[in-house]
């Protein structure tokens, strides 16, 4: 009989899957820490909105900066940028950074709102800050 911990990796296996079949992840691997690392130029910067034409008057122009920004913006733009997408979407496609899109997308999943949203994107996007700071 197998136990869970003999099923993780099958797990795992599906979960990987299962997004690259919704489109969520275009490969199994980041880029290099330095180019995830990088600052951006203002056309791909990202910029924080409450909703469509209500800009916050904050952008991230690299991930350090996005992490901070997380911390001082409204809770309301978090939420709108994060059930709309774009925030996996930016990490995915301007960022190329694959293993935090899908630690975005598991944020989603758990249909955080308010102060418990900001922790967990806190938490979630720190947590990948340092750890590609640590392999540089």
């Amino acid at each position: 009989m197998k136990s869970i911990k003999d099923l993780m990796p099958i797990v795992k296996l599906e979960e990987r899957l299962f997004l690259a079949s919704k489109g969520v992840l275009h490969a199994l691997t980041s880029s290099s820490p330095s180019r995830i690392l990088r600052e951006l130029s203002r056309k791909n910067a990202f910029y924080f909105f409450t909703s469509v034409g209500n800009y916050t008057g904050h952008r991230a122009m690299s991930l350090e900066e996005f992490a901070t920004i997380i911390r001082e913006v409204e809770a309301v733009s978090l939420k709108f940028h994060l059930y709309r997408g774009d925030f996996e979407k930016w990490s995915d496609e301007v960022l190329e950074d694959h293993e935090l899109t899908e630690r975005i997308h598991a944020v989603k999943l758990l249909e955080p709102v308010g102060n418990a949203l900001r922790d967990q994107l806190d938490f979630t996007v720190t947590k990948r800050l340092e750890e590609l700071k640590g392999t540089q």
